[in-house]
């Protein structure tokens, strides 16, 4: 089957052409200065349409567009229900006409960090595996989670999709969805800056003469023994490993799948989380695996031939 897939991430838009499970072709457009998502749409139409060129295939060869969004997403309806501070204008916005208008293809759209779970279980770290949780980290962190094969969604199309914003410090920091103490608050790309800025002797950091400051700065500080970046690493891995045992006793999994651009640093988040894991879950069976997503940035675009 071949299909066309796009991974609406917070600070890129991937692109891609399917095949079965391998990826032809991608590339990605910079959305972080986007001031919404229709002035994206014309881009994203013209790469797709370089992208089937590049593989010598055209639109009518392919079986839709699948699409992962950063929100809330109603799958049976093809809508966007709600999203925080990025693509505000996505609700009002009929991507199923845009699809067919465009390429004469339907359209399925469904959450990100769901497609992303989608993509490893169908080629990637989880396969063959029926009872699956997976936490994405990058700008914000997401959740998803499979029960017996079947991706959970909920009555309203909740469900395990607000991984990032379960609560693991009461007095914590305020969300941008307006609570406080999730993980996103704790330890997301966004609120990574503000961490940093807050802790104690940064003006004395090697972070404070970087210009962006982002987890790979981080963990590169931090290996370095900068004072600031090695608390901060710890707070964020123990944030991640709290996460993580919460969807462990939320959904039962047989295996934990960490994604999301922040696994380039793998070696560093992998024992720690699994070493949280084996020591804090109440399980009566034993511990489920943590893993490395095994599709990296690809995980959600691969989502995309067993979502349509």
């Amino acid at each position: 089957m071949l299909a066309l897939s796009l991974d609406m991430g917070g600070t890129h838009i991937g692109c891609g052409v399917i095949r079965d499970n391998v990826l032809l072709a991608s590339t990605s457009l910079d959305s972080e200065l986007a001031g919404s998502l229709e002035s994206l749409l014309p881009g994203i139409r013209d790469l797709l349409r370089a992208l089937l060129k590049e593989c010598g295939v055209t639109a009518e060869e392919c079986a839709g567009i699948a699409i992962g969004f950063p929100g809330i997403v109603d799958v049976r309806s093809g809508r966007i229900l709600s999203t925080l501070k990025k693509y505000e204008d996505a609700i009002h916005l009929d991507l199923e006409k845009w699809a067919i208008e465009q390429f004469g293809l339907n359209l399925r759209i469904e959450n990100d960090a769901r497609m992303a779970l989608i993509g490893e279980q169908y080629a990637g770290a989880a396969q063959g595996v029926q009872d699956v949780v997976m936490i994405t980290l990058g700008t914000g962190i997401g959740g998803a989670a499979m029960m017996l094969g079947k991706l959970v969604r909920g009555t309203h199309s909740h469900a395990a999709c607000m991984g990032g914003h379960l609560p693991v410090n009461y007095l914590g920091h305020k969300c941008t969805c307006g609570n406080v103490g999730w993980a996103e608050a704790e330890a997301s790309g966004w609120s990574l800056p503000r961490i940093v800025r807050e802790t104690r002797g940064f003006k004395k950091s090697s972070l404070a003469n970087v210009a962006r400051i982002d987890f790979r700065e981080l963990f590169t500080a931090a290996r370095n023994g900068d004072a600031v970046a090695n608390p901060v690493r710890q707070h964020c891995l123990k944030v991640w490993a709290a996460n993580a045992v919460a969807l462990v006793h939320a959904y039962d999994p047989e295996m934990v799948v960490i994604g999301g651009g922040v696994m380039q640093s793998a070696d560093d988040i992998l024992p720690f989380v699994k070493e949280h894991v084996e020591e804090h879950v109440w399980t009566s069976w034993g511990t489920p695996e943590v893993c490395a997503a095994a599709l990296g940035g690809s995980a959600a675009l691969l989502g995309a031939v067993p979502l349509l």
